[in-house]
């Protein structure tokens, strides 16, 4: 059986190799590809390869902590912690003591930044509190998650020793949410300009969104230099008015990871995927979220007690898929001040 991939497919790999991006026509080729194709396994190995030559073979762990459970207003049909999910009747914060646990297990197992992550009407102020306190008892990155903000929002945030802040446009935006994607953008275009690190995914897919959406997502990603991208799909949640379209599979989700990597080029410092799974980590991406507290994607409050993958379990998929979560990150150009030493280190 020969191994001699189409023309085509080789010349866009030949470029994306040398980290020069692919553009719109290219990606959207790429993803309609035969799932089972030559060409496909070569998309996912040049995905592979880039990113474990730019990120010098860094796994990354970034430990997300919902800090509060409510049935939210803002009802995204993707989102389990709704009013109309019906799942969660009262509105619940983790308590002070919790989340710094939790935060304090982050540091002690080298995760390499916090994600906080609140719904759409947590309190902001309180949001600064909590990473003013945290700044002060654990040296990781903090990275916050919250709804969108103005500039004197997010120089507060810079203030109480956030470093950055995931934001995405999702997909569906303004279709399975309420909120207009230029609203969306417009928060991405204040992270920028007062210096917080810009953490994105393309989020959340199911088997329902065109590709051209997907793709569309890729390049906003490139073009605002997202310090990471990658791709995120819909976990159906018990009772989720999404059920009715399924879910992709992780070999699906690794295909798209493979191809937003090559978008991508020489922009990111990593590469996501979530939730965490080997397929799409020999397909680009480099990191994980470990979780505990809230999540979108589960029914129970805590996710480290139900979907939620722990550190450890995201260090060993590292190890079994060849990468190292022990060196620093490559996200944050910030010292680790802690006389701690990374878990595995000597």
């Amino acid at each position: 059986m020969g191994w001699e991939i189409s023309p085509r497919v080789k010349g866009i790999l030949g470029r994306a190799g040398d980290l020069e991006g692919i553009d719109r026509e290219e990606a959207l080729f790429l993803l309609r590809l035969d799932p089972d194709s030559k060409e496909t396994y070569a998309v996912m190995e040049t995905s592979n390869r880039l990113s474990r030559e730019q990120f010098k073979g860094k796994g990354e762990n970034h430990f997300h902590i919902g800090l509060n459970v409510e049935p939210c207003p803002f009802n995204c049909r993707f989102c389990s912690l709704t009013t109309d999910a019906g799942i969660f009747k009262e509105r619940v914060e983790f308590p002070e003591e919790e989340i710094l646990r939790w935060a304090k297990q982050g540091e002690t197992q080298s995760a390499d930044a916090l994600n906080l992550m609140t719904t759409g009407t947590f309190s902001f102020e309180r949001l600064i509190e909590i990473g003013k306190m945290l700044k002060k008892k654990v040296s990781v990155p903090l990275v916050a998650n919250t709804r969108d903000i103005n500039h004197r929002e997010g120089e507060k945030l810079l203030d109480a020793g956030y470093v950055g802040a995931y934001h995405a446009v999702r997909l569906g935006e303004g279709r399975d949410t309420p909120f207009k994607r230029e609203k969306r953008i417009r928060t991405i275009r204040v992270l920028n300009d007062v210096g917080l690190l810009w953490m994105n995914c393309v989020e959340p897919v199911g088997p329902e969104h065109g590709m051209e959406e997907v793709v569309d997502l890729m390049f906003l990603a490139r073009e605002y230099g997202a310090t990471y991208s990658g791709v995120m799909r819909r976990i159906n949640f018990p009772g989720s008015p999404m059920e009715k379209h399924g879910m992709i599979t992780e070999r699906e989700m690794a295909k798209m990871v493979a191809v937003s990597r090559l978008v991508m080029g020489d922009v990111p410092r990593a590469h996501c995927t979530h939730e965490p799974n080997s397929v799409s980590l020999v397909a680009g991406a480099n990191l994980l979220f470990p979780e505990v507290g809230s999540s979108p994607r589960d029914g129970k409050a805590d996710t480290g007690k139900g979907r939620g993958k722990t550190l450890a379990a995201c260090r060993d998929m590292f190890a079994e898929t060849g990468w190292n979560p022990n060196p620093p990150s490559n996200c944050f150009p910030i010292p680790r001040t802690s006389g701690l030493k990374r878990a595995g280190e000597r």
